[in-house]
């Protein structure tokens, strides 16, 4: 017997019993009209996103994919942070049924445990996003992830990695920052491991949901700060508080979004609605990468164009200084059997595949400047 069957009551069984109940009684006057049994599924989604971030663009990119492979069996309400509960808050909201899915990222909830962290925001060893999505459908990733999130944390929820996001920029400064003597005693913004991180290079940090960075920055609670990408810093006005834009970086290198959804809700749906809400995640997954290349790209140029922003590449003394900084904290974070645990798979996973794409991969930053000579100024 499925967990469909051994539900006594649910919301779609609900609505299937009492549309037949309703035609049986009223079948002598009037047959009831067949659109009583196919009112779609209304799901309620909150991301961790102001309205006018582009990922609430790329989560309408899984919401068009679901609702028209189900034939709007499903319809999705989605809702921007604060709409329901707070941007670190969706976790809980969504365990507790609160909400029915969020649009999210494993290390908004770091503070239930670190380990949350290593799904996204974790050591890297070499790989790329790509690497540690792969990491978890093909590597162990989601049994380790389904360990934490059911049976130690005992969370109601299922869970789906998806949108591979390119390397975060170190982030925005006021003065430019090239050596470690540049960034101590700087108050910056980050989330996650990355927190223990740059605290470990002498920074302090706090961690603060996207929507709060730039009035923190206006208001000196923090120095310097990162987000994600060139258009959610821009959207939000990082260029009105500090001009000097650092890409490239190890703290924050492997993050993919999180689907989250309501255990009890996704059980609740027919095995094709369930595959659909699955997948989807996979199907967005590629779109998001698509618009994320064209919208990053272009809004880049934006910033340096439009906003005389300074673009650099974080030198070579702070990104050894971060690797030193990680193997710190992965011989602090090994003290815990399943930190541990998911730090050596995700270890062995990137010495065998990173391997192969890093001697596979040709230097595409020569054939970069034999077409466009000058321009990288690496």
């Amino acid at each position: 017997m499925t967990n469909i069957d051994k539900k006594a009551l649910t919301r779609r069984s609900f609505m299937r019993t009492g549309a037949l109940a309703g035609g049986a009684v009223a079948g002598s006057m009037l047959a009831a009209p067949a659109v009583l049994a196919q009112a779609p599924i209304v799901m309620k989604m909150q991301t961790s996103w102001p309205a006018s971030d582009i990922w609430m663009d790329f989560a309408r990119e899984y919401i068009t994919r679901v609702e028209q492979m189900s034939g709007e069996r499903i319809k999705i309400d989605l809702l921007p942070a604060g709409a329901v509960v707070a941007a670190f808050q969706v976790m809980d909201a969504v365990n507790d049924g609160v909400i029915d899915a969020a649009h999210t990222v494993p290390v908004y909830w770091y503070g239930k445990s670190k380990a949350a962290s290593f799904f996204g925001t974790g050591p890297v060893y070499g790989g790329s996003a790509t690497t540690m999505l792969a990491w978890f459908y093909q590597g162990g990733g989601a049994d380790l992830y389904r360990e934490l999130t059911q049976e130690i944390l005992g969370m109601n929820v299922y869970g789906y990695l998806g949108f591979p996001m390119f390397a975060q920029p170190f982030g925005w400064f006021k003065n430019e920052v090239n050596t470690i003597a540049d960034i101590k005693g700087l108050k910056y913004r980050t989330v996650g491991l990355a927190a223990d991180l740059m605290q470990a290079m002498g920074m302090s940090v706090a961690q603060l949901p996207g929507g709060e960075i730039v009035p923190s920055m206006e208001r000196g609670v923090i120095d310097a700060f990162e987000f994600n990408n060139p258009s959610s810093d821009m959207r939000f006005g990082a260029q009105d508080v500090a001009k000097n834009y650092y890409l490239s970086s190890y703290h924050q290198a492997s993050e993919s979004f999180e689907f989250l959804f309501n255990k009890d809700f996704m059980d609740d749906l027919d095995p094709d609605l369930q595959a659909i809400l699955k997948y989807s995640v996979e199907a967005a997954s590629t779109s998001n990468t698509a618009l994320a290349l064209k919208e990053y790209s272009a809004d880049l140029v934006k910033l340096q164009v439009e906003s005389g922003v300074k673009v650099h590449r974080t030198s070579k003394e702070i990104l050894g200084a971060e690797l030193e900084a990680w193997d710190t904290l992965i011989a602090e974070l090994s003290k815990d059997p399943f930190m541990k645990r998911v730090m050596d798979s995700q270890k062995a996973w990137s010495e065998q595949v990173a391997y192969y794409e890093l001697m596979n991969a040709p230097d595409y930053g020569l054939a970069y400047e034999h077409h466009f000579p000058g321009k990288l100024k690496l």
